[in-house]
Formats: C-alpha cells, sequence, structure tokens
C-alpha cells in the first residue's frame, strides 16, 4: 500500500503528483479524441448532418458528461496506485491503459473516419476492457471500481447511440 503520511511532505507531495499525472494523462486522451471529434462536430460538418436517433442527446451535454467521466477515470485510477502502486497492480492499469486507448480510438474512427459500423464493433470492444478494468480496479479497491460504473453506463448508452447512427445511415 502507497501510505501517505501526513507528517511526510514528501509523500503528501508524491499523492499528489501522481493524482496530477492521472488527470493529465486522461484529459490528454480526451484532447486527442477531441482533435478528432472537433472537425466532424463543428458547423456543417459530418456529424451535423447524418441522421441520427431520436435519443440523441443535446449536443452540448457531451463535454461536461466526458469532463466528468475522465475525470472520475484519473481518480479511480489514482486510487488503485494509493492502494498497490504501479507494480502491485500491473494488470489493472495494463486494463487501464488499453481501454484508455480505445476511449482515443473509438472517436477517431467514429468522427474521423466517419465509419459508424467499425466504430461500432470497436465500441464492443471497448465496452469489455471497461468492464475487465472495473473488475480489475475493484479487486485491488472497491470505491476505485465503482467510480468507473457511470463511464460504463455512459459507453453502454453510446454504444446504443452508435447503433441507432449506424442504422439510419447505412446505405
Amino acid at each position: 500500500m502507497q501510505s501517505i503520511n501526513r507528517k511526510n511532505p514528501s509523500g503528501v507531495a508524491r499523492s499528489a503528483l501522481v493524482l496530477i499525472a492521472f488527470v493529465a494523462l486522461c484529459f490528454a486522451v480526451a484532447g486527442l479524441g477531441g482533435l478528432a471529434t472537433g472537425p466532424a462536430v463543428s458547423p456543417g460538418g459530418w456529424y451535423e448532418t447524418i441522421n441520427k436517433p431520436f435519443y440523441t442527446p443535446p449536443s452540448w451535454l457531451f463535454g461536461p458528461v466526458w469532463s466528468i467521466l475522465f475525470l472520475s477515470m484519473a481518480v479511480a485510477g489514482w486510487l488503485v496506485w494509493r492502494e498497490r502502486g504501479f507494480s502491485g497492480a500491473k494488470l489493472a492499469f495494463s486494463l487501464f491503459g488499453i481501454q484508455l486507448m480505445l476511449n482515443f480510438l473509438w472517436s477517431a474512427i467514429f468522427f474521423g473516419l466517419q465509419a459508424p459500423e467499425v466504430a461500432l464493433v470497436e465500441i464492443l470492444v471497448l465496452w469489455v476492457f471497461i468492464v475487465l478494468n472495473i473488475l480489475a480496479f475493484r479487486r485491488i479497491r472497491p470505491v476505485a471500481g465503482w467510480i468507473l460504473t457511470p463511464y460504463l453506463a455512459w459507453v453502454t448508452f453510446a454504444t446504443l447511440l452508435n447503433l441507432g447512427i449506424w442504422w439510419l445511415n447505412a446505405s
């Protein structure tokens, strides 16, 4: 366990730096996804011109929701690090990294390549890795697994949205 002794300022500082690093990592992935997404969601962009299901949320909702979810991913990762460190949670952090990579990849495929059918397959793989990440985090620090549950719920909804978009726009 990565103990944080409040009487040891270097331990508190290290913990804070690791939290900042997790936040930076998660928001770097969000930023890369935003680069792939931006042109497609801009006025007149591809996403604005395609048919969308009736349950599509308003565009303004995506930014705040994803910001909260990426912050929660960072906190969950940090909690697991505090419990076991990186070397004591290799599988959990491998799954964490894979799901982050898949998260970015979905944006690149769906928005960048404008390929909802390929993105649908990819988001199903992402969903599986989020579940595996939740289970791995939960074994180490239960609250860390629970913190990722809204992320899984949102990706489940995004999968249904991706499916609806593919269905409505299939040629």
